[in-house]
């Protein structure tokens, strides 16, 4: 969604190609703003760039946008319109639009609009102003051809997938990217019931900023954030309850009050979960995503696996490949972290999947021709491509925690064997090497080695990997657990060591250096209450052996020969997620003196098998 590096990407992206192609957009599409009024009456702004060349008739590609669709005015051009370069050349009409309640729109607009089943005639959600939208254009845009696509990264991911419902006769193709899907069980606000602070406390301020009505700019903030160390400032801030002091939220940001109010998977989550309502779907869809974002992979992923399940006869593709939120419109793409892809990775997609995918389906033009899944493979570096995600041919196998920080296929002959360490929130884990006042976008391949050396992060990895490993697919953690306390959080990490005689990539920094180096292939959290339902949470039994089992999102890596595999158990990772009390309660609720340091053990005997299950892709497709 939710966070500005989206509008980074594109705002770079639209530098660089205003430079490319100068004045294209303004000497070659007319440029409309109007407002189209909806079932009960609310206006919704909307810029629509029709073609100058008047020759042909042209499909309309459109997004819907919670984050402006500026500039406004009829002599105000955008310097880049449509997902990429080439599809603006291509030529479409562009249609952008204000959401409800967002900056030039009438209205109230709700976080995550739910989707209403069986409406009336008088009730809106997304999926009713996306029909009305284009029923308006094909009544009152000329030389249009009668088909529509519908596109958008993260928040306008959503709305794309929106459209999917109840969809309108002309929507013939439908890219939902990095979108917004679940925000409890994996993307922006929650991973299984762990609140993410440091995004969204900087993201709220920005969004949740309330408006009288329409208007082309929110202005200031809420209030002033300006840190160089998120950190120190969280850890000092204290309980999430602080974030509603008067110099900071002060209970003036409706969808903040809601996110500290709703700290279960109750009715308020529930009616947000768009991926119950996707069955029956068969429009063409290329569902987007890459490996490293740090906000809406889960939302890519579970977006693909309900069209999947909810129609036999579905037209869905997913692509995933090594790219950040958004990445994927950058004009390169090139390296990550430190990983170097050797290809220009967002340019493969733009021109030989999305322009494509676009111009088929709307403008019967070439073919359209990819398997299920065309996924990068991280590790090898390859595009390969799958005839279903996860692949079929792939082996789960159980990799054991062991003493001593093993990891091996072997169950633990032992008995009453355990590894302990003390978690305190006071000295929290953090999730990030450095000192940054935002996120570190790198965090997710970053060298952990930082963490290794902590005393409140266990560690198990395997001898030296004497063939090519590739895992494709689903990690499942499954730990026995006990704690001194009544509630806990688990970090587990999925980590490539490699050798100590590894070369330094190109162009690497002074002082950096690649040999050993532990580097981030997944990570999820659960916070422990939830370990049996989001619906319900349940305290654990202080010194009581307790199972927690839960999927990490999926991975396409190889661990290549001579490297080594990690796992990595914490209880914070901050201030990336919130403190937990580490007591049974309402977290948005708790005092500082909630807080307890408590003593947690990992158990692996023969009774109590902690483990990791990982996919081996033992036959390629």
């Amino acid at each position: 969604m939710k966070t500005l590096l989206l509008l980074f990407f594109i705002f770079i992206t639209g530098i660089t190609n205003a430079q490319q192609l100068d004045n294209f957009v303004k000497e070659n599409y007319n440029k409309i703003d109007t407002t189209i009024t909806m079932r009960d009456g609310v206006k919704l702004y909307t810029i629509i760039y029709t073609p100058k060349d008047s020759k042909e008739k042209y499909p309309f590609l459109m997004e819907r946008t919670p984050y402006s669709c500026e500039p406004y005015g009829d002599t105000n051009y955008a310097i880049r319109i449509g997902p990429n370069p080439g599809l603006m050349k291509e030529k479409y009409i562009f249609v952008y639009q204000d959401v409800r309640g967002r900056y030039m729109s009438e209205g109230t607009n709700l976080e995550v609009t739910p989707y209403i089943k069986n409406k009336s005639k008088k009730q809106t959600d997304e999926s009713t102003d996306t029909y009305e939208t284009i029923e308006w254009l094909l009544k009152n845009i000329k030389n249009n051809n009668g088909r529509l696509g519908v596109y958008g990264i993260s928040y306008p991911g959503f709305y794309a997938t929106a459209s999917l419902l109840d969809a309108h006769p002309a929507i013939k193709a439908v890219s939902p990217q990095a979108p917004v899907t679940d925000e409890f069980e994996g993307d922006d606000v929650n991973h299984n019931g762990a609140f993410f602070l440091l995004d969204n406390f900087s993201f709220m301020n920005y969004f949740g900023k309330p408006r009288s009505g329409p208007t082309k700019s929110y202005e200031s903030n809420l209030f002033k954030y300006n840190t160089k160390d998120a950190y120190q400032f969280f850890n000092q801030l204290g309980p999430i309850k602080n974030t509603q002091a008067e110099n900071y939220y002060n209970h003036k940001s409706s969808i903040w009050n809601e996110y500290l109010q709703h700290d279960t998977y109750d009715e308020y989550w529930q009616s947000r979960n768009i991926r119950k309502h996707l069955n029956k779907i068969t429009i063409p869809t290329l569902v987007v995503g890459g490996w490293f974002d740090a906000e809406d992979l889960f939302g890519t992923l579970r977006t693909y696996e309900a069209i999947e399940k909810g129609e036999l006869h579905n037209n869905c593709k997913l692509v995933m490949g090594p790219w950040t939120h958004g990445a994927w419109e950058s004009a390169e793409w090139k390296q990550y972290a430190s990983h170097d892809f050797g290809s220009n990775t967002s340019k493969t997609f733009q021109d030989s999947i999305e322009t494509t995918f676009f111009n088929y389906y709307l403008k019967d033009k070439d073919s359209f021709n990819i398997n299920e899944a065309t996924i990068f493979e991280t590790g090898t570096n390859r595009w390969k491509s799958y005839s279903s995600w996860p692949p079929k041919k792939t082996t789960p196998t159980i990799y054991y925690l062991n003493n001593d920080g093993i990891l091996s296929k072997e169950i633990a002959k032992t008995t009453d064997s355990f590894d302990e360490y003390t978690s305190d929130p006071n000295k929290p884990v953090p999730y990030t090497a450095g000192i940054y006042g935002n996120r570190n976008n790198d965090y997710m391949a970053e060298d952990q080695r930082f963490a290794y050396s902590r005393p409140d992060v266990l560690f198990y990895q395997t001898t030296t990997l004497k063939n090519d490993l590739t895992i494709t697919g689903p990690i499942t953690a499954n730990l026995h657990v006990s704690i001194t306390g009544t509630d806990a959080d688990f970090i587990v990490k999925i980590i490539d060591v490699l050798p100590d005689n590894q070369p330094n990539f190109k162009n690497a920094p002074k002082g950096f250096q690649m040999a050993g180096y532990q580097r981030l292939v997944r990570a999820e959290v659960i916070r422990g209450k939830f370990r049996n339902s989001l619906e319900k949470p349940e305290p654990f039994e202080p010194n009581k052996i307790t199972n927690i089992k839960f999927n990490l999102n999926d991975v396409a890596h190889t661990f290549k020969k001579g490297h080594k595999i990690m796992i990595q158990i914490q209880s914070s990772w901050f201030p990336l997620i919130d403190k937990n009390p580490q007591q049974f309660l309402s977290i948005p609720q708790a005092e500082k003196s909630d807080f307890k340091k408590i003593n947690i053990r990992i158990f692996h005997d023969n009774l109590h098998q902690s483990n990791i299950t990982i996919p081996l892709n033992t036959i390629e497709e």
